[in-house]
């Protein structure tokens, strides 16, 4: 019934009602909430949300924990569904194609960073965020995330999925799987390189998926040895609980680890020449300062921060992990499940990806 009301307001041009679980604020639970995304344009698609992710920067951002964070706040960027309308100018996407929405759904289009397909980095700050931001295109308005039945998106912000690509795991690929590739992409991570995952998460495992998929090496830091067999049987070297039991020297480190660590344990641990990528994002008074002595005495290695990729790269990192059956480890959960979700994240009992079946929202 919802659905045919959404396309009667797709087709006359209204806004499209919406309802999903919202934070009222960052100390709150998630409750049900009923809202408008805007019309449609004659570039956009509408989605129904089947899968929807649930991220770590999630829970950073519902608690505010990064930013004021702006509420009522529907999370969600890793977004998997069907599309139901089209705009008259799509030529993307057609009615009954599956697609993806991952970290932002706009930018400008027409700065140098744009054009090149790295909206993440649009030049005129205009990159416009899933959720928990003020979409200037379209009147200021809040965003809302895929914690909901729909999303209205232009074609450019949405990827194509296969009709038998596995929804549920696809949908995490929209956040945990490009924040992992893209950098392994980045510093040419190959066949022989000797590689470290610095946390064994949800971002972690794609990592390491990816790693191996390149031909590196791999071994992982993790202080819940308990991961270990996991990290074994996923084709990991070796699992260390912390740096100082480490004696190797690698290529590339990747750090996904989302609270407080001292960074200048990893860059120890490179080559000469090696670089390191951190992805990983801890909330602001957890974040630890780097003597800047201590780089220079570790003189002649690369360390940066690597943020999602742009539309392009998503889409070939869809592709790569749909070729190479690449996918995050899930666990399927009902709308009224968020709460013990988020709970089991913060306290390090979740054993992987959370993945909200949203047939369960009623």
């Amino acid at each position: 019934m919802l659905l045919q009301e959404n396309l009667a307001q797709a087709q006359s041009g209204q806004k499209i009602t919406a309802k999903g679980y919202a934070l009222a604020h960052k100390d709150d639970t998630f409750a049900p909430f009923s809202f408008t995304r805007h019309a449609m344009g004659d570039t956009d698609i509408l989605i129904e949300i089947l899968y929807a992710g649930i991220c770590h920067s999630d829970i950073h951002s519902a608690r505010s924990e990064w930013k004021k964070g702006i509420y009522p706040m529907v999370p969600g960027h890793e977004i998997a569904g069907r599309v139901v309308a089209t705009g008259k100018n799509v030529s993307k996407f057609k009615v009954g194609d599956y697609a993806g929405v991952g970290c932002m759904v706009n930018s400008c289009g027409e700065c140098e960073a744009c054009k090149k397909s790295l909206e993440q980095f649009c030049e005129r700050g205009q990159t416009i965020f899933t959720y928990d931001c003020l979409d200037c295109f379209h009147e200021n308005t809040p965003t809302y995330g895929g914690y909901s039945n729909n999303i209205v998106v232009s074609e450019k912000f949405a990827v194509n999925v296969p009709q038998d690509a596995p929804l549920d795991k696809v949908a995490p690929l929209l956040c945990a799987g490009i924040t992992t590739y893209s950098p392994l992409k980045f510093s040419g991570v190959g066949k022989g390189h000797k590689v470290a995952i610095a946390g064994f998460g949800g971002l972690g495992v794609m990592a390491l998926k990816y790693a191996l998929q390149m031909g590196a090496e791999v071994s992982i830091f993790a202080r819940d040895f308990r991961k270990r067999e996991a990290a074994l049987n996923l084709g990991a070297k070796v699992l260390y609980a912390s740096p100082s039991e480490c004696q190797e020297k690698f290529d590339f480190i990747i750090s996904t680890i989302p609270t407080g660590y001292d960074p200048m344990q990893y860059v120890n641990l490179l080559k000469h020449g090696g670089e390191m990528a951190i992805v990983g994002l801890p909330p602001l008074n957890e974040t630890i300062k780097t003597d800047l002595t201590r780089l220079v005495f570790c003189a002649n290695k690369k360390v940066y921060g690597s943020i999602i990729g742009g539309m392009q790269e998503t889409q070939e990192m869809l592709d790569f992990s749909i070729k190479h059956n690449i996918y995050p480890e899930t666990e399927i959960i009902g709308v009224d499940e968020i709460n013990s979700a988020y709970e089991s994240l913060t306290n390090g009992r979740a054993k992987f990806r959370y993945v909200i079946d949203m047939g369960s929202l009623h």
